[in-house]
């Protein structure tokens, strides 16, 4: 990416576009973050307010998480990416932590989720941002890229790649491979009305605790075996955790279950909710490419991309991105990239924007 302008003369116009972010955003937020030099905002964006945790000076960058996650998956890249010269923002998206959580579920498409990041950029006096995402973050990311092409320089998706517009809405696929829709899959199960939330509401550190696991970490057999999905929800599929994976301290899980436990998991699942409405209401995408900087990064294990390689991985996106810089899997790491691998998460990051 060439910038139009020198770093230095970028630096003095996101000084003097402090005043257009204090008209955006309310006071600094008070409670202090658990990571060291990041602090919180409260900003408005797209007629609700996000929690954001920022840091350094710069050209800007935003962190956008997945599910169920939070700003604080970032927690390895903030400081790297803030200390190589750049303005970090990771904000808890809609539904997520101490940021609004609309009722409708219509309010989490990708139209409201895209444009809050365009509010986030609005509201950091910023005419354009490198963009990263993971998971549904990363889905976030593609399509801002896709339908505010003018307001993203550069972008990186980690674990979801795309290879454009399907022929049908996602779900129709989902319940053909699983039995009609009558075994269980999980983002069938989340288009439940309630269903999904509540259980995941009642025990958010099970939920959690399993979900984080990796391949290897030894667990508890499952409780729930039946394939249908009138045994039972998702927890009981999942076996116990006997310990925390490697890459996973027990206060980062204390912080991430106390997020749920207090914002609850409903604004999550109705990013699931939207899928097919996502699908539906976006035909201009049929084709659609986009032009500027691409990178995808993944886990080798990462069930999302199903055992796929480098070449095949690389011509799907080619599909939707005309400047696919770089497809890089990392050995050992499952679908938690960033938090299981953040040296190499880091390393590869800073790589892309080094060239940029």
């Amino acid at each position: 990416m060439q910038f139009a302008i020198t770093r230095r003369i970028a630096t003095g116009i996101l000084a003097a576009a402090s005043i257009a972010l204090a008209s955006c955003a309310t006071a600094p937020v008070t409670t202090p973050s658990p990571l060291p030099g990041v602090s919180f905002r409260m900003v408005e964006t797209n007629g609700i307010k996000l929690r954001v945790a920022e840091m350094g000076e710069g050209p800007l960058v935003v962190l956008v998480h997945g599910w169920p996650e939070s700003w604080y998956s970032w927690r390895h890249q903030i400081p790297a990416i803030a200390a190589a010269g750049y303005k970090v923002i990771a904000p808890d998206m809609r539904g997520y932590g101490k940021s609004d959580k609309p009722s409708a579920v219509a309010d989490y498409d990708i139209h409201h989720t895209t444009a809050d990041i365009v509010g986030l950029i609005d509201a950091y006096g910023a005419e354009k941002a490198i963009v990263i995402g993971h998971d549904w973050g990363a889905i976030v990311t593609w399509n801002t890229a896709l339908l505010h092409s003018n307001r993203v320089s550069a972008m990186i998706a980690m674990s979801v790649p795309n290879g454009g517009r399907g022929p049908a809405a996602p779900t129709v696929g989902m319940k053909a491979a699983n039995a009609g829709g009558e075994n269980f899959y999980y983002i069938l199960y989340h288009q439940e009305p309630g269903a999904a939330e509540a259980e995941y509401d009642s025990d958010p550190r099970g939920l959690l605790s399993r979900l984080y696991a990796s391949n290897d970490t030894p667990r508890d057999p499952p409780t729930v075996i039946d394939p249908k999905r009138s045994a039972g929800g998702w927890i009981p599929r999942l076996g116990k955790p006997r310990a925390l994976p490697g890459w996973l301290k027990q206060q980062d899980l204390d912080y991430l279950v106390g997020e749920f436990a207090e914002a609850g998991f409903r604004g999550g699942v109705n990013y699931y909710r939207n899928m097919d409405r996502n699908w539906e209401t976006t035909p201009q995408l049929d084709g659609a490419k986009i032009k500027v900087p691409v990178a995808f990064l993944a886990g080798v294990d990462d069930i999302v991309i199903r055992g796929a390689k480098e070449p095949a991985l690389r011509a799907q996106m080619t599909r939707v991105a005309d400047d696919l810089r770089a497809v890089t899997l990392v050995p050992g790491a499952g679908h938690w990239i960033q938090q299981e691998k953040p040296e190499e998460t880091n390393a590869f990051v800073l790589e892309f924007l080094k060239g940029l």
